[in-house]
Formats: C-alpha cells, sequence, structure tokens
C-alpha cells in the first residue's frame, strides 16, 4: 500500500483534527509546519539555490495531489450510487411481482467498504517533484530501482483496460497512455540512471510535447515527440518524475471527448470499447438532482418512511386539511389515509 493510503498515520492526524475542531485550522496546523520546518515554501530565485522549489512548484504538488483524491473519492461515490441504483431496480421489480401480497420486513444489506481504485493511486513514490508546464524542479534525495522500460505492447484493447496504466488508453513504444473524461495519464519509461529533475526536459504546449533525458553523449534524448489529436490545457497540465522509473504527464483537456490516440500518425484506439462512464464531477445539475432523489427515496424506504413523491403530496394535503368543509377539520394530519403513487407526481 502506498504511505499516503496507509493508515499508520491516522491515530495522530485524527488527535490533531480532534484538537483544532475544524478541517480549516487542521490544513493551517499542516501547511504551518510545512512553512516553518521545512523549505516548502522557498522559492529557488538562484542557480547556486540548493533548497527549496521554483515559484509555481510547491502550489502544483498540492493541486496534484488534491485530485489524485478527488478522483478516488469521485470513483467511490460513483461505485455507491450505481449500487443503489441496482438495489432500486430489483426492489422495483420484487415490488412489481408482488404487489397483492402483504408487505413483509425488508433485510438491510451491510456492504464492505470498497477497495481503492488502482489507477487512481498516488502516482509517486517517495516524494516526487511536481512543476508547471513551463518550468523544471529538483527532485527530493531518493532513488528508484524500476525498470526504466516501456512495457510490452499488448494485443488488443482487452488486454490494456485490465492494466491501470493504460485504462482507457495503450501502449506505445515509448509510452504507456490512459484517460478518463476530463484527463489524460502518460507514463515515459526512463533510465534507471534518471533521478533528479534537471535531467527532464519536458515541453508542454497547447497542441505538441517534447520529451527528453539529457546526459547521453551527443546531447539530450528525446523519449516522445509529436503533436496532439486534440487540444490540451497547458496552463493546468502538469508533469512529476518517479526517480529511475518515469516522467508521468497529467494532460488537461480542453474538451469532454474521448481520445482514439495521444500523438497524431499514431495507431487509433477503438473508443467503442473502452469505460466511457463519466465521472460525478460532470455530470449537470439536473442528473445530481434525480441521483440524489433516488438515494434519499431508496434510504426512506428501507426506514419505512416516505419517499420524496409521498413528502411531495403530504405539503400539499397539509394546506387543505383543516380547511372549511374539510372532513378532517380539527384532526392531526394523518398522511397514512392517503394512497400515493410516484407516477402521481412530476418533479
Amino acid at each position: 500500500m502506498e504511505p499516503a493510503l496507509s493508515d499508520r498515520y491516522d491515530h495522530a492526524l485524527l488527535g490533531i483534527l480532534q484538537h483544532v475542531g475544524n478541517i480549516q485550522d487542521f490544513l493551517n496546523v499542516y501547511f504551518g509546519f510545512l512553512y516553518r520546518k521545512t523549505d516548502f515554501y522557498r522559492l529557488l530565485l538562484n542557480p547556486q539555490d540548493r533548497l527549496g522549489f521554483p515559484p509555481g512548484a510547491a502550489q502544483a504538488m498540492v493541486t496534484q495531489t488534491f485530485k489524485t483524491f478527488e478522483r478516488l473519492a469521485l470513483k467511490d461515490h460513483e461505485q455507491r450510487t450505481r449500487d443503489l441504483q441496482e438495489k432500486l431496480k430489483k426492489s422495483q421489480e420484487t415490488e412489481a411481482k408482488n404487489e397483492a401480497v402483504p408487505p413483509t420486513v425488508q433485510e438491510v444489506i451491510i456492504e464492505t467498504p470498497e477497495e481503492e481504485t488502482p489507477r487512481e493511486q498516488d502516482k509517486a513514490e517517495g516524494e516526487p517533484e511536481q512543476i508547471d508546464s513551463k518550468g523544471k524542479a529538483e527532485e527530493p534525495e531518493t532513488s528508484g530501482d524500476g525498470p526504466g522500460q516501456a512495457a510490452a505492447e499488448p494485443k488488443g484493447q482487452e488486454d490494456y483496460q485490465a492494466d491501470p496504466d493504460s485504462y482507457n488508453g495503450a501502449v506505445r513504444k515509448n509510452y504507456i497512455w490512459s484517460q478518463d473524461y476530463t484527463d489524460v495519464e502518460i507514463k515515459v519509461p526512463v533510465p534507471k540512471a534518471v533521478v533528479k529533475g534537471r535531467q527532464v526536459t519536458v515541453d508542454l504546449r497547447s497542441s505538441c510535447i517534447c520529451v527528453a533525458v539529457g546526459g547521453e553523449v551527443g546531447g539530450d534524448r528525446v523519449l516522445m515527440q509529436g503533436n496532439f489529436t486534440h487540444k490540451i490545457n497547458a496552463e493546468t497540465s502538469l508533469w512529476s518524475l518517479e526517480p529511475g522509473k518515469c516522467i508521468v504527464i497529467n494532460l488537461s483537456k480542453c474538451g469532454e471527448v474521448w481520445w482514439n490516440a495521444v500523438l497524431e500518425d499514431e495507431e487509433k484506439i477503438d473508443i467503442d470499447k473502452i469505460n466511457k462512464e463519466r465521472s460525478m464531477a460532470t455530470v449537470d445539475d439536473d442528473e445530481h438532482a434525480v441521483l440524489d432523489r433516488l438515494t434519499f427515496d431508496y434510504h426512506q424506504k428501507l426506514q419505512g418512511k416516505p419517499q420524496s413523491h409521498e413528502l411531495k403530496v403530504h405539503e400539499m394535503l397539509k394546506k387543505g386539511w383543516d380547511a372549511d368543509g374539510s372532513p378532517f377539520k380539527g384532526q392531526n394530519f394523518d398522511p397514512s389515509v392517503f394512497n400515493i403513487s410516484p407516477g402521481s407526481v412530476q418533479f
């Protein structure tokens, strides 16, 4: 398990959180520690500087870490929503078959915790360098034992889908790529001797890319170069170095479109064979409202409480319950006297 996904520090962190009482103060404690005890906020402005980060590098590091765990959280939510929808569907089918049968006690299923999605785990071992699309940052004093070579190319899309590094993407001669609805991730293997950010050059632009490593006889060695099949947002795209293993490049898509290739003139994948499920972050407000209502109704039903369509009708009935001429005038409102079907209410 990656250090960031381990619970070994939870006891200490929970103690801090309970002491300060809220997330904002907890973050202030965390970043205050980085400010007082580390070179996290120190800028590398001169060639002779040895400590700190180039302007914008520390912020990019925080942003990429946030995005990593945001994706994990979104995937967890998507899975829970799919499970709820499936249970609702089965419940409705059962009700249709047993419409005339008196209701029975409904079994509540206790779900086990879901496993983290492998492709969303921390991208770096140790403390990887984070930079923006223009700068270069020095890597922490760590070393890696990675192979520094591209994996053998699979035969078809099913093989690509089975590997988190090529999920919804492919394996190419010099790199591996994967994608979701908003981002493309590229991993470019490097020699084991490449352990510092200054050994790497990534020229990342809106329509093209060039990745090279230094130290080669006769100049830099180009690992990847070409024009993108779609434009990217170079300002929000990032790259990092896993020492001795690979360069990890995260491209922010300009449009919500599935890519069939990263570079022009390269073999294209069959996008009909990839997983095209959208992230919850891309679902519009109306779709969110429907999913939220389904989730609410499911939990209300498990607890024997009114569902959303019943609550809406109850609010309308309350207005006339105690009105002049009502047969219920003077009585406490009792919704059980009404039989309300879901189809009677428009949302």
